[in-house]
């Protein structure tokens, strides 16, 4: 599970008022829900992209801090999409960048690079 951090000054119940139908137009029907740190975020079974095998996503609520976006996408295979399938791939790839940046205020980028400066800052790795 990947955690998002929204931009400074922002949260993601203001960028995404209803999370649960922006969920649903950007992968699919919900078909249940799953506890992640107390939190209970949205699962989607049978995303509409054949790319995607299960998709995880919701708010991850900390108490005294902004909340964080959880995101958990289950792909399938390559190898074993057919050729229609692989069409849908670069859609797979598009419908997450979109959604995330929707979500977060960030791009691929600017979230890649987040991403590294918490492994850099993280105290727990023994060099």
């Amino acid at each position: 599970m990947k955690e998002y951090k929204m931009r400074r000054g922002e949260y993601l119940e203001e960028r995404i008022p209803d999370l649960e139908s922006t969920v649903e137009d950007y992968f699919g029907s919900i078909t249940g829900t799953q506890e992640y740190k107390g939190s209970e975020l949205f699962c989607i079974e049978e995303p509409d992209n054949p790319v995607f095998e299960k998709i995880v996503v919701g708010a991850v609520e900390y108490s005294g801090k902004k909340d964080k976006l959880g995101v958990e996408f289950h792909e399938r295979d390559p190898t074993e999409l057919g050729p229609d399938e692989l069409e849908a791939a670069a859609d797979a790839v598009d419908a997450k960048n979109d959604f995330l940046l929707e979500a977060t205020g960030r791009d691929a980028k600017s979230r890649r690079d987040s991403m590294k400066r918490k492994v850099e800052d993280d105290p727990d790795h023994d060099f």
